[in-house]
């Protein structure tokens, strides 16, 4: 039997409703990335691991980047929860430039890539996500009004405000993905 589990490191709680959910649906265990011991990774053929962007970083990658001899064997799932809408194909093409920098080809070609979207509240933000999320919202007002995507235009929108995109549904091509993929084979 494949035996999976669900590893996340969740900021601001989105990434965590989604590994919780997806924990439910795939009935396995599902760890904080601090909690998770890596001797215990020998126990699962499959490895979700979750984390949220910033900055075009994923949250706690490197458990995987600094840990690939013992995860290049399993069938890893990654999935970043942001608040860039991934029905935009400009937007997972950014997410995946950001990952090429860190990810390397052999990490790239193994895993597989699900992107997710989140939420923002502003009054939860620590001090370095609120400068981050200011500083944007003076580049965006310096461009024309024409000029900004509809994204954008939310953006300036809702800014400062609480706004949550996140949709149970959206994980369902992951779990099919993960319920679908074969169990690698096991040596006595």
């Amino acid at each position: 039997m494949n035996k999976t589990v669900v590893i996340f490191e969740s900021k601001y709680g989105s990434t965590r409703r989604y590994a919780e959910w997806i924990a439910r649906e795939l009935s396995c265990p599902v760890f904080e990335r601090r909690k998770f011991d890596l001797q215990d990774l020998a126990l699962y053929d499959t490895v979700v691991y979750g984390g949220g962007l910033y900055a075009g970083g994923v949250s706690g990658i490197q458990l995987i980047t600094k840990n690939w001899g013992l995860f290049c064997e399993k069938n890893v799932i990654l999935f970043t929860c942001g608040l860039a809408d991934p029905a935009d194909p400009a937007n997972v093409a950014h997410i995946r430039e950001s990952l090429s920098k860190v990810l390397t080809p052999q990490m790239q070609q193994k895993l597989q890539l699900f992107h997710l979207r989140g939420g923002i509240d502003y009054s939860g933000l620590n001090f370095i996500h609120k400068s981050m999320m200011s500083m944007l919202r003076k580049m965006l007002l310096k461009k024309e009004p024409q000029e900004l995507s509809m994204e954008e235009r939310l953006l300036l929108e809702t800014y400062g405000k609480r706004i949550d995109f996140i949709d149970q549904e959206s994980i369902r091509p992951l779990v099919a993905y993960v319920m679908s993929a074969p169990t690698p084979p096991v040596f006595l």
